[in-house]
């Protein structure tokens, strides 16, 4: 029995060695050479997580879902005249909310639109309520009252988000206007009507009311700018000179250079359509007996020119008729 229990002591003590040498192998298979650095304790691991998504580069726009607005961009323009007006602005809607006193509310600075500001731009020089405004862009805002006249503001910033920003010092007119009942219209809307060469009204139409903005023009000054620009290009073109005169006899103004112009014309080229219009600015004139000779000497060109103008005819007939019954 003795020598069993020794036979298993040794057997023991000679397995025990074995692991030792095997262990001290395995370290020294690891273990740096002594010129490295001390070997630090070792970090408890970190938790694993998904990574993260990748920034986008700098300089590029995120990438957006093409999903319709909920308030659509428009563009408005209308020419009246010689100027172009251009209202670019979003259209919000009602989606059966309180607008006025609730969704836009009384006494603040209101971006008459959604999202940017809405953007009014004149192709040329404009007045409104008597005040020259020069041409340019503006961005344009309401201020909504209760109990007394709304105004509808030109501001010179217009890079602002709605009214972000806003400030009155920068404002280039406020214009006075009381909003008319409208029949409901579910989407902003700027739209223009009474469109005359002189001018036109603009107007803003959502939920049940209406503002507007009459927009006139110094269009007879800026035409009349233009005729002596063109006159001193071409200053012997006998039917520019007509042209010219023509317009200023259509409209009953500067009836001295319309005489001035047509006089030269005739002396140029002697036409029934010259001679026509100076008979019309005569009449004008109450100078009715001088105007039938120019009148009469038209229709005797004018039956011996093309079809064109002999449509004019009957018309230069009936005036003629109605000069003579003035004249005696």
């Amino acid at each position: 029995m003795y020598s069993v229990r020794l036979s298993a002591l040794r057997l023991g003590l000679g397995i025990s060695l074995l692991c030792a040498t095997t262990l001290v192998r395995a370290q020294s298979t690891t273990t740096p050479p002594s010129s490295a650095t001390p070997e630090t304790p070792a970090q408890p691991a970190a938790p694993v997580s998904a990574p993260a998504p990748a920034a986008p580069a700098s300089g590029t726009p995120a990438v957006q879902l093409p999903l319709p607005q909920a308030s659509p961009h428009a563009i408005v323009s209308q020419t009246f005249g010689l100027t172009e007006v251009t209202v670019d602005y979003h259209a919000p809607a009602v989606r059966g909310r309180a607008v006025w006193g609730g969704l836009v509310p009384y006494d603040q600075i209101w971006r008459a639109g959604a999202n940017e500001n809405t953007l009014i731009t004149f192709s040329t020089p404009v007045l409104l309520r008597g005040q020259l405004v020069p041409a340019g862009k503006y961005s344009f805002y309401v201020m909504p009252h209760q109990d007394r006249d709304w105004e509808l503001v030109l501001n010179r910033v217009t890079t602002h988000w709605g009214a972000e920003g806003y400030d009155q010092r920068d404002d280039v007119i406020r214009v006075p206007t009381m909003p008319e009942t409208a029949a409901f219209h579910e989407n902003l809307l700027y739209w223009f009507s009474d469109i005359k060469p002189t001018g036109a009204h603009l107007n803003l139409t959502w939920e049940k009311r209406t503002l507007t903005l009459p927009i006139e023009t110094e269009v007879h000054k800026q035409v009349l700018s233009g005729i002596e620009q063109v006159l001193q290009q071409k200053p012997g073109d006998w039917q520019l000179l007509a042209q010219a005169a023509d317009y200023l006899v259509q409209n009953n103004i500067e009836a001295e250079r319309a005489l001035s112009y047509i006089n030269e014309s005739l002396r140029l080229q002697d036409a029934a359509s010259n001679n026509w219009i100076k008979a019309r600015l005569l009449a004008q004139q109450q100078d009715f007996g001088t105007a039938i000779v120019y009148a009469r000497k038209a229709i005797k060109l004018g039956d011996k020119e093309d079809s064109t103008f002999k449509n004019q005819l009957p018309s230069m007939r009936i005036a003629l008729t109605e000069w003579q019954a003035k004249a005696y």
